[in-house]
């Protein structure tokens, strides 16, 4: 699937085409597929990612989602060497968005999971990422922007569940960890308690 064209000028532009938001750099991913029949896409999954961790601005997670990242350009890289993975969105340190994968496609951001009964969390979620470090604080820019994209993802998908990628596979994976702030989430878009994982 490609990200919308621009249109003619002085024409509303919508929010949402084909799954494409209008607000995120679109950065086409080619690690996605079909979601399974029937799917409803109910489940927001919020990530941390650095690449190298702790590295920050670099364009290295755009171009691990993009399959373009220099293998050799350091040495943290051979532990993930081939891996192919994306996320539908990612958002850096100064707010800036970007997006990679339709929202009506399946990025493969989850892996193994389970969550409200149901496993292989990337066949009904939205997995959005920031850039950080697993425990790390995050930055208001990107609690202001996190805030603005699942606003508008509520409204256009049946999201019922919001959850760290640590809900869905714990004992796997700890991020985006202690140092997101769920109630500073949960308050911005004035969601009751059962959006949000019994643990916050």
């Amino acid at each position: 699937m490609t990200p919308p064209e621009g249109r003619g000028a002085g024409a509303p532009l919508p929010l949402w085409r084909d799954g494409w938001y209008r607000y995120a750099r679109a950065l086409v991913s080619p690690n996605f597929g079909p979601r399974p029949e029937g799917a409803q896409i109910d489940l927001v999954v919020i990530h941390s990612i650095s690449l190298p961790p702790g590295e920050f601005g670099n364009g290295n997670v755009q171009r691990l989602f993009t399959n373009q990242l220099d293998w050799e350009a350091h040495g943290y890289f051979q532990g993930i060497r081939g891996l192919q993975v994306s996320s539908h969105f990612f958002i850096a340190r100064t707010g800036a968005l970007w997006q990679f994968v339709g929202c009506g496609d399946r990025a493969w951001h989850a892996g193994e999971s389970k969550y409200r009964g149901r496993g292989n969390c990337n066949d009904d979620s939205i997995g959005i990422e920031l850039e950080g470090l697993e425990g790390g604080i995050f930055e208001a820019p990107q609690y202001e922007t996190l805030t603005g994209l699942c606003a508008a993802l509520l409204e256009a998908y049946p999201i019922a569940h919001i959850a760290g990628h640590e809900h869905i596979a714990p004992g796997r994976k700890q991020d985006p960890g202690p140092g997101f702030d769920w109630p500073l989430l949960q308050d911005s878009l004035a969601l009751p308690a059962r959006y949000f994982p019994e643990t916050v």
